[in-house]
C-alpha cells in the first residue's frame, strides 16, 4: 500500500476541557502531550497493516463534556454529619470530581471512559485539612459502616482506589501536602501523604534556601508517574523510581510512618534499623489503603549532586549477552549505577526506529558488526553520587560491557535523549487509542536464574496474539536478581478483548513463577492472583491484619490485596462486560 511520506495524522494537541472526558482519561496534564514519531508512526502502520488513510481522522476525541448524573447514595444525615466535621468547601458530590476520584490512570480506566462507563464511584469527595479531620472522619465511617477510599495522585494503573463499594473518598492531595519537619542532622525529611514528588524535589534541591541547611538533597526516587504521584502512593503500593538501582526502592527509603486506622493511631519508630520485634514499617507498606490512612512518612535523604552524574549506553549482539553484562555489573561489588535499563531485542528494535537508526548508514554499520535487528539489546543508565564514585562505577560498567562484546553507545546521546522522554511517554498512548491501538504494561520481579523462563514464557503468550508488539526491559537490577517490564501494544478497543489479553499475561506470570509485581502493586486488578503468589499461610496474616485494624472492612474494600473478592473477582474475571 502507498503512503505519503509527509502525511502526520491529526494528533490532537488541544488542551482537554474541564469537564471533559479526555480530562478525565488524559495521562497528567490537560493540555499535555507527546505524539508517536514518524519512526514509531511508520513502524505500527507496518506492523497493523495500516495506511495514512487509517488516521485520516480519530474514531473518538474524547472532547465531549462528561454528561454523567451519578447520584450520590449516602443519606442526608451522613453529607450533613460529614461536611460539620471538613466544612463546607471541602465536601463534594459532583459526579466528575467523584469519577477523579475513583478511576486511575490503567489502560481498563481509560477504555472504560472512552465508552461513557461510569462505575463504582464514592457517594462523596472529602479534604481532609489535618490528621484530627482524618481521625474524626474515619471513627464515624467505621461507626456507620461506610466504605472509605483515599486518593493521593491518581496514577493506579491497577484499580488500586477503585471506590466498588461507594461510600467516602478522602482526597489527600488538596490539603494533607505539607512538610512536616526537615532534620539535616539525620538527613531526613517528613511530609504529608498526600505531597506530590515534583513539590517534594523542588523543596529538597532548595533545601539551603528553605532550610538554611549545608547541602541540597534528593530523595532519588523518580517513578514514570513522578510528575502526577504522591509520596503516599509510592509508600502503600511499595513502588519504585527509574533511579532505585542506587537510591532504592520506597521500602528503602522509608523510615517512619503515621497511620489513622479504625482502631487508632499506629506510629512506627524512624530509627534506621532496630531488633525490636517485625518491621512494622514493612508490615504497612504496601497495606493499599486496606489498615488504615496513611497520613505522614519520614524519608531518607541524599545529597544532589547533578553536576556529577556519569551516562553511559551500551548496545550487546544478544539478549544471552546482555543479561550476563548486567547481573556481573550487580555482583561485582564496585557499586551501583543509578538509572540501569537494559532493553530486550524487541524493544530495542522500536527504539532503534524511534531513533532513526533503523535503515540509516549507521545501521548498516552497526549490522556488519555482528549488531543485528530483533537480536541486538540496548543498556543505558546513569550513575549519580560523589564524583569519584560515580567515575568508579561509569569505568566499571564499561569494562563489563566491553568483556560482554558491547559497543560503545555512550558518545551519541542516547540516554540523554531517553531522560528528555521519560516522564511523558505515557501520553502518546492517548494519540494511539484515538486510532484504535492499544499501548499497555505489566511488570514482574525474577530472580536472574529465572530471568531468561519468564521473558520467553510471558513473550510467548503475548505473541500467540497476531501483530501484538512485546517490548521488555529491565529496569530495576539487585545483586539477587530484577524485574522484567512488559509493554504489549494491540488493536484493541473492545473492553472485554484487552482484559483477556492483561488477564493473559497475568496468568503468565505466575506460571512461569515470578512475582506478580514489582512495583505498580496489587490493587484490585491483580488480586486474584495473590493467594497463589504467596501462599494460604501468608495471606492468613493479611487478614488477621486487616481484621486487627479494620473489623467492619471499611478501608478499601471491594478486592484490594486480594480480600472480600466477589466470585467473579475470584475465578479471575473481574471486570468483563459480559
Amino acid at each position: 500500500m502507498s503512503n505519503n511520506k509527509t502525511f502526520t495524522p491529526p494528533w490532537i494537541e488541544q488542551t482537554a476541557s474541564p469537564n471533559s472526558y479526555r480530562s478525565l482519561f488524559k495521562w497528567g496534564d490537560a493540555d499535555g502531550f507527546k505524539h508517536p514519531n514518524s519512526g514509531l508512526y511508520a513502524m505500527l502502520k507496518e506492523i497493523f497493516g495500516m495506511s495514512d488513510a487509517d488516521f485520516a481522522a480519530p474514531r473518538q476525541d474524547g472532547m465531549e463534556a462528561f454528561d454523567q448524573q451519578a447520584p450520590c447514595g449516602l443519606e442526608a444525615r451522613h453529607l450533613q454529619a460529614l461536611e460539620e466535621m471538613v466544612g463546607k468547601e471541602n465536601i463534594s458530590t459532583d459526579a466528575y470530581r467523584r469519577t477523579r476520584m475513583s478511576y486511575g490512570a490503567g489502560m481498563i480506566d481509560a477504555l472504560r471512559l472512552r465508552q461513557h462507563i461510569v462505575e463504582n464511584l464514592p457517594d462523596v469527595v472529602l479534604a481532609p485539612r489535618s490528621n484530627a479531620d482524618i481521625e474524626t472522619i474515619i471513627a464515624y465511617c467505621n461507626r456507620e459502616r461506610l466504605p472509605v477510599t483515599i486518593f493521593g495522585g491518581g496514577s493506579s494503573v491497577t484499580r488500586g482506589y477503585e471506590a466498588v463499594k461507594g461510600g467516602v473518598c478522602l482526597d489527600m492531595s488538596r490539603h494533607m501536602n505539607q512538610v512536616v519537619s526537615f532534620n539535616e542532622v539525620n538527613q531526613t525529611i517528613t511530609v504529608q501523604a498526600g505531597m506530590w514528588g515534583p513539590e517534594l524535589e523542588r523543596i529538597l534541591n532548595n533545601a539551603p534556601e528553605l532550610f538554611h541547611s549545608k547541602h541540597a538533597y534528593t530523595c532519588g526516587h523518580f517513578p514514570q508517574s513522578f510528575l502526577h504521584s504522591s509520596v503516599g502512593g509510592w509508600v502503600v503500593t511499595r513502588g519504585a523510581g527509574q533511579n532505585s538501582t542506587y537510591y532504592g526502592k520506597i521500602e528503602d527509603l522509608v523510615l517512619s510512618q503515621a497511620y489513622i486506622t479504625p482502631q487508632g493511631r499506629l506510629q512506627t519508630p524512624a530509627f534506621a534499623r532496630c531488633a525490636t520485634g517485625p518491621d512494622f514499617n514493612q508490615i504497612m507498606m504496601g497495606s493499599e489503603g486496606c489498615f488504615g490512612v496513611l497520613t505522614e512518612v519520614t524519608l531518607k535523604l541524599y545529597r544532589h549532586m547533578p553536576n556529577n552524574m556519569q551516562r553511559y549506553s551500551y548496545l550487546f549482539h544478544n539478549w544471552e549477552d546482555a543479561q550476563a553484562a548486567v547481573r556481573e555489573a550487580m555482583q561485582g561489588e564496585f557499586g551501583f549505577p543509578s538509572v540501569f535499563r537494559l532493553s530486550d531485542p524487541e524493544e530495542t528494535d522500536v527504539a532503534m526506529r524511534i531513533y532513526h537508526i533503523h535503515g540509516s548508514a549507521a545501521d548498516s554499520v552497526l549490522q556488519t558488526l555482528g549488531y543485528k535487528p530483533m537480536q541486538r539489546c540496548i543498556l543505558l543508565g546513569s550513575c549519580d553520587g560523589d564524583a569519584a564514585y560515580a567515575r568508579l562505577v561509569n569505568r566499571k560498567l564499561g569494562q563489563v560491557a566491553r568483556r560482554h562484546g558491547a559497543f560503545n553507545l555512550s558518545p551519541f546521546g542516547v540516554t540523554q535523549r531517553w531522560e528528555k522522554s521519560r516522564f511523558t511517554d505515557p501520553y502518546m498512548r492517548e494519540d494511539l487509542m484515538d486510532f484504535g491501538i492499544l499501548i499497555d504494561t505489566l511488570e514482574c520481579a525474577v530472580t536472574w536464574e529465572q530471568m531468561p523462563k519468564v521473558h520467553a514464557y510471558v513473550r510467548k503468550f503475548v505473541k500467540s496474539r497476531p501483530q501484538t508488539v512485546c517490548m521488555t526491559h529491565l529496569s530495576h537490577a539487585y545483586e539477587q536478581g530484577a524485574n522484567l517490564y512488559f509493554i504489549f501494544i494491540a488493536r484493541i478497543t473492545d473492553i472485554d478483548e484487552y482484559l483477556q489479553l492483561q488477564y493473559g499475561v497475568l496468568q503468565a506470570i505466575q506460571e512461569s513463577g515470578a512475582a506478580m509485581s514489582h512495583h505498580h502493586g496489587i490493587g484490585k486488578q491483580t488480586a486474584p492472583w495473590l493467594e497463589e503468589q504467596i501462599g494460604s499461610m501468608n495471606m492468613d496474616v493479611i487478614r488477621a491484619l486487616k481484621q486487627h485494624f479494620d473489623p467492619n472492612n471499611i478501608m478499601n474494600p471491594g478486592g484490594t490485596l486480594g480480600l472480600d473478592m466477589n466470585p467473579v473477582q475470584q475465578a479471575k474475571r473481574w471486570g468483563k462486560r459480559k
